[in-house]
């Protein structure tokens, strides 16, 4: 008995053995198998997470670029529908273009008081308020001379109308659109000119700066007249010039053209910067650029300032005009393209009515930078007014 029961104890001992050694080999494994499956995760998660942090980058990115994108988009469509609509609601509203013309409501320099013309350094300068019609009142200044300016100081209106019948030859001068009589570039000008011995007479349109009325042609030309007239009741004998500057030039043919019909013409008249009439110069003009080939450009923008009643055809008024003309135009002008004053020259200087006075086209190069207003500034002006104006004999030049 014993002998049968010792070697099934050893066998038992022995698949005791034989199972707890397979069992911790098949835990050895299952322990290596885990750590391989948590090796391969660990190195799997480290270049997926980069991956997904761009991934979402990219879109926030597009999505930033999309809206970017909508927003450009709209206000493309924005700008496109208020290009469109600008001429029909100029075509509706004709009003809008002669305000775009006289632009009379644009008042620079702001701030100024236009009854104190010595806080302009124009210590030699008195303000006056003439009436051309009832309601309507247009402020001006008067300038004398200034060899004067020291006997001028604290004197009244009355010593100011008194001047007028001195020695001394009178400017009208008729500025442009914008602004008012106290417009830096205008004031410098009558400097220059009161510097040569001048009386420098401007005023402010009906609805300019402080003068009261509503602007038209029509009332343009009619302050003008009227303020002419006051000039000539109290100058005498004295030559009285007219010089128009830009819009000015509209107004100063005007007025010389109806001095010319009731044989009462000015002793010459200077045109700065002018154009032939004003739908030329609208549609040369810089603002129109933009527009100058937007189909139906004349119906929609020009037939409206024609409607308005606004003309200023320099072009027709120099062929009844008989008085010496003087052109000045700088060849960089921007606002009033120098062809458009040459072109105004060829058309007055053969014209029958300038037979006998002289017609003098005088430009001034590029190089100088004069532009739109600062003729003024060349050093030539007194030369050139001197010899034009000290000449009486026919003579055609440019």
């Amino acid at each position: 008995m014993r002998k049968r029961t010792e070697p099934v104890a050893l066998e038992h001992e022995r698949c005791a053995a034989a199972g707890s050694s397979s069992s911790g080999s098949a835990a050895a494994a299952l322990d290596a198998d885990c750590r391989l499956k948590q090796n391969l995760r660990l190195t799997g998660t480290g270049p997926a997470e980069p991956r997904c942090a761009a991934d979402a980058g990219m879109k926030r990115a597009l999505g930033r670029r999309k809206g970017l994108w909508l927003r450009l988009r709209k206000i493309l469509l924005c700008v496109l529908g208020l290009y469109i609509a600008i001429p029909f609601l100029i075509k509706l509203c004709p009003g809008i273009q002669a305000k775009l013309i006289f632009l009379n409501f644009v008042r620079v320099p702001y701030f100024i008081d236009l009854k104190k013309p010595q806080d302009q350094g124009l210590n030699h300068t008195c303000n006056y308020y003439l009436q051309p019609e009832e309601d309507v009142t247009v402020g001006v200044w008067h300038t004398v001379p200034a060899v004067w300016w020291k006997n001028a100081q604290g004197k009244d209106q009355m010593w100011y109308e008194d001047a007028l019948a001195s020695s001394h030859p009178i400017i009208l001068y008729l500025h442009g659109n914008a602004g008012t009589r106290g417009g830096d570039h205008r004031v410098e000008l009558y400097k220059v000119l009161s510097s040569l011995g001048y009386h420098v007479v401007t005023f402010d349109y009906r609805g300019w700066g402080d003068s009261v009325g509503t602007p038209s042609e029509r009332g343009m030309t009619y302050d003008a007249l009227h303020v002419f007239d006051w000039i000539k009741a109290r100058s005498g004998d004295n030559a009285v010039y007219i010089w128009g500057h830009s819009l000015g030039t509209g107004v100063a043919t005007n007025l010389v053209r109806r001095l010319c019909e009731r044989e009462t013409p000015p002793d010459a008249l200077i045109l700065e910067s002018p154009f032939t009439n004003i739908r030329e110069e609208a549609k040369s003009h810089p603002f129109s650029v933009i527009y100058r080939y937007f189909p139906g450009f004349d119906w929609f923008f020009l037939d409206p300032i024609t409607s308005s009643g606004i003309k200023f055809a320099n072009d027709e008024n120099v062929k009844h005009i008989s008085c010496p003309l003087l052109i000045l135009h700088a060849e960089d002008d921007p606002v009033v393209p120098f062809q458009l004053g040459r072109k105004l020259y060829s058309i007055a200087a053969p014209a029958r009515s300038f037979r006998d006075f002289k017609v003098q086209f005088v430009p001034f190069h590029s190089d100088l930078g004069y532009r739109h207003k600062y003729i003024y500034k060349s050093p030539e002006l007194p030369r050139i007014l001197r010899e034009f104006l000290g000449k009486s004999e026919p003579e055609h030049q440019h």
